[in-house]
């Protein structure tokens, strides 16, 4: 199957690759006349809806491209601190575009409770049906920026099932494995592959 991933986020479409190339599929970035998509985002505390949304839009401007063997994805995801009521959440690009990450480390400057989870809502198209899949990721904030790799807030993010290690300091192997955007393609996968008789 081709799965056609519309996002501007060319990180996102690596990860997808990485849990979906191995099982036989191919994972392309949509490019509409040769640019990234632009999303209209709607304001909402939620990016379940943010996410469907997303795909309304994405539909329209793939039309005609998709058949029988072709699937489309649409992906959102926010960062929810917890002693900040869940801020940033569904506006976390938004955030981390106008404050970047150090500036989510100030805000949390001197704060004991560092916990926090990242949400992941994927929405799935193929044949005319669309399913949504969610994933959680547990963590906590760390004190400074740690790490080269991944991309957003994973610089600043240890995940609970870590050995203490930030996101932007494991593989992409590793992150996916327990990433919530990991966690929402394997259950996507687990409805694409049946279990055998």
């Amino acid at each position: 199957m081709k799965i056609i991933f519309v996002t501007s986020n060319r990180g996102k479409v690596l990860e997808a690759s990485d849990v979906f190339v191995p099982l036989g599929h191919t994972v392309e970035q949509f490019l509409d006349g040769g640019q990234l998509p632009d999303f209209i985002e709607p304001q909402s505390d939620g990016i379940e809806e943010v996410t469907i949304s997303k795909m309304k839009q994405a539909l329209m401007m793939v039309e005609g491209e998709i058949n029988e063997e072709t699937a489309l994805i649409v992906e959102d995801a926010g960062l929810f601190i917890e002693s900040l009521g869940g801020f940033p959440g569904p506006y976390s690009s938004y955030v981390e575009e106008k404050i970047g990450l150090d500036g989510i480390l100030r805000v949390m400057e001197g704060e004991g409770d560092r916990r926090a989870e990242f949400r992941a809502v994927v929405a799935f198209h193929h044949l005319g049906n669309t399913h949504i899949f969610r994933g959680v990721c547990k963590g906590a904030i760390s004190l400074d920026k740690r790490g080269e790799g991944g991309f957003g807030y994973d610089p600043i993010f240890v995940p609970s099932a870590s050995d203490g290690r930030t996101c932007a300091e494991m593989t992409a192997v590793e992150k996916s494995s327990i990433s919530h955007r990991g966690e929402a393609l394997k259950r996507l996968i687990q409805f694409l592959t049946p279990p055998s008789m």
